[in-house]
This record gives structure tokens, sequence and C-alpha cells, in this order.
């Protein structure tokens, strides 16, 4: 598994390279409510965020990559959960402010289509039956970026939450 609990093994795919580099409109709530970083919080900054939104000071934070957030500081995160794959082979996953979890994506390729449908993590997670809203500077991105083929944001939703029912109640468990 790709989870070192130095700095080790931080640098972003050429993906999220490309999305730290994109303004997201958040167009007073119809757009996506996200903030990408320029890198991922270290390893330091991931185990102090995990530890506090859980309340679990015992926690092993290793397995996380935050990447960005959503205005109220919920983050957006790779979740190294697939041992021997590489970081953009990892689901997406959001913790959100007031405890909200979700998996967003089961890799990082499928979370470009989703953008690409105009869903961010927040969206992804609260609101996963709206409507798309497609936005073409993403959707030429994903294309760019993207290894798998193009589906609906819902179609990915699905996939990825079938693939791990449990992360939810894993999360709940995290906390104290």
């Amino acid at each position: 598994m790709i989870a070192p609990t130095d700095d080790t093994h931080r640098a972003f795919p050429p993906a999220l390279a490309s999305i730290s580099r994109t303004e997201f409109d958040y167009d007073d709530g119809d757009g996506i409510d996200f903030e990408p970083y320029d890198a991922f919080l270290t390893a330091d900054d991931t185990t102090a965020w995990l530890r506090h939104w859980t309340g679990n000071h015992e926690l092993d934070c290793a397995a996380y990559r935050f990447f960005g957030q959503d205005g109220t500081g919920g983050g957006a995160a790779l979740w190294c959960v697939r041992e021997g794959h590489q970081l953009a082979d990892q689901p997406v996953v959001f913790l959100g402010s007031e405890g909200e979890t979700g998996v967003v994506a089961g890799n990082l390729s499928d979370f470009l289509w989703v953008l690409a449908d105009g869903f961010g993590p927040l969206e992804a997670t609260l609101f996963p039956t709206r409507a798309p809203r497609p936005n073409a500077h993403l959707t030429a991105l994903a294309h760019r970026h993207a290894t798998t083929p193009r589906r609906s944001a819902h179609a990915i939703f699905a996939a990825a939450r079938a693939e791990f029912p449990t992360f939810d109640e894993d999360m709940e468990q995290l906390c104290r």
C-alpha cells in the first residue's frame, strides 16, 4: 500500500497537478464548491487534521492524501486502500466539515469525469442525485488525463459506493 508515514509518495499525479491549476466556480451554489491545493497536505498536517476531525488522537492517518477542500473546510483525499497500486488508482473520498463522508470515485480518472459532470467532492457526497451540470473546461481536462472511459457521475458514484460499501460506517468507527 502507498501509505508511508513520512512525506514520501506525496507528488501530485499529472491529473491532480492540472486540477490544482483550475479555478472552480461556486456560482452561488449552482457550481462546484472546491478549492484544490497546490500539493498534498504534509503527513503531519494530514495527521493533525484527521485526528481533530475524528477526535481519535491515536489514529494512523497514513492512508490519506488530501488534495483540496470545500468552502467550509471539508477535505477531499485519495484514500490509499488498494495495496500495490499507484496514487492515481486509489479512490477519492470526501470528509465534510460537519462529519459527512463519502466515496466520490473509484480512482482519480473517474474523479475527472465527476468534475466534468459538474460535481465536486462535496456535491458528490451531499447531492449525488442532482442533475449533472457539464463543464466544458473540466471535460477537456478529463479528456486529456482520464484513463477510464467516460461515464456519468451518477454511474461513477454507484460503482465506487458498491466497491466500498462500508466506508461511511468505517469512518464513524474511527471517531470517538
